[in-house]
């Protein structure tokens, strides 16, 4: 699949990728690109030699949190020209190599692991840091920006003035 003319989107199932899919859906069309919609899968390292992986399990998974993704960002009006893909393997190494040459790359701000407190996921910060392309980091409504130490417009006026 050529890099050109796609915008390749980060999606676990979590709300911010869920609107990452629809953020890319309405950005594409002005690049001239269609969606391409990249879920990764990957064995923990930290199970290997204690329990047999079940990779058919992590896959099946994967597949089923895309196809429930897909359907809550379009319900039945899935565009006709997103194309998806389960890929093995860590989701900041993959991403960032399935946008090799494209357009854009789309992502969640914070997907469902992680630490609640950081500003952005790993994956998301491995993404924005190793991509060729540009990156759009997408938040949802429900992003919590209370721990944030940053003003704007009239409060940070009014900070300034002591």
């Amino acid at each position: 699949m050529d890099g050109e003319g796609k915008v390749v989107v980060g999606v676990d199932g979590s709300d911010s990728s869920v609107e990452a899919l629809r953020l890319a859906a309405r950005v594409a069309p002005g690049l001239g690109a269609r969606v391409h919609a990249v879920a990764c899968w990957h064995f923990p390292e930290m199970y290997a030699g204690y329990i047999p992986p079940d990779f058919e399990a992590f896959e099946t998974s994967t597949a089923k949190n895309l196809a429930e993704a897909i359907q809550k960002a379009f319900g039945p009006d899935v565009p006709e020209t997103l194309t998806s893909e389960l890929v093995r393997g860590p989701a900041p190494a993959k991403l960032v190599e399935a946008a090799a040459g494209a357009a854009m790359l789309v992502v969640g701000r914070r997907g469902h692991g992680g630490f609640m407190g950081l500003h952005l996921g790993s994956v998301s910060t491995a993404c924005v840091a190793h991509a060729e392309c540009p990156v759009l980091v997408v938040h949802t409504k429900d992003d919590h920006h209370n721990n944030h130490h940053f003003r704007r417009g009239a409060a940070a006026k009014d900070a300034a003035k002591g």
